[in-house]
């Protein structure tokens, strides 16, 4: 099977619920749920930030950072930020962005940060023939003023060894980008047995600012 082909699988809920069915990969997945209004209230006063989208979607778009503040609550969708005083007043808010979509919930990471912009870090796996390899392992850089990386919103990218030295420490770069090729290479084991047919991955990681690995979403259609 070539680059390019293979299923697709769109629903970010589905290839959630079969990663966190892996005793070794589950740790390695933020705490997420599907978006309601007692979920969200109560991620938040677990987490006290969380990020929310859609459960069908691509490139960044329609993600938006919720958090509890000292006077209430506040959302950053793109460069846009609001606060509100009231819970129902977020939530109203919300409902306005969401436009009727399907929404998850997942726990906020605190990424480890170069000049205060967060990076995370994308490993594209393909399947060619019988057999799956990485292709690529690159850090995307937010955009000053944006906590999403996506290139197509302004990120700039680096190899993951530029990332990871810049944003934690260079004793760091093996031990971490071999933790990522064995995350990836069990989470395809798990993700190929539940959707046979798939034939190329996009696994999107973070670094926290204690240097663990935390696994955002996969993609079925890599950019």
């Amino acid at each position: 099977m070539g680059e390019g082909n293979g299923r697709q699988l769109a629903s970010k809920w589905a290839k959630t619920a079969a990663l966190l069915s892996h005793p070794r990969i589950a740790p390695h997945v933020p705490a997420t749920r599907m978006y309601t209004k007692s979920n969200l209230r109560s991620m938040l006063a677990s987490y006290g930030m969380v990020v929310i989208k859609p459960v069908r979607g691509a490139g960044g778009h329609g993600v938006i950072k919720v958090s509890r503040t000292a006077g209430g609550y506040s959302y950053t969708y793109y460069a846009n930020k609001r606060s509100f005083s009231t819970f129902d007043g977020l939530v109203s808010a919300l409902s306005g962005l969401k436009k009727g979509r399907s929404y998850l919930i997942q726990r906020g990471i605190h990424l480890a940060t170069i000049s205060g912009r967060p990076i995370d870090y994308r490993v594209k796996h393909v399947k060619a023939g019988e057999h799956w390899g990485i292709r690529s392992m690159v850090g995307r850089l937010a955009r000053h003023g944006l906590f999403v990386t996506n290139l197509c919103r302004g990120g700039s990218q680096m190899t993951a060894a530029q990332g990871i030295r810049r944003s934690l420490s260079g004793g760091m770069v093996v031990r971490k980008k071999q933790e990522m090729r064995e995350l990836t290479r069990i989470s395809t084991q798990v993700l190929e047995s539940r959707f046979p047919g798939i034939g190329q991955l996009g696994f999107d990681y973070g670094l926290d600012k204690n240097g663990k690995i935390w696994i955002f979403e996969v993609n079925t259609r890599p950019q």
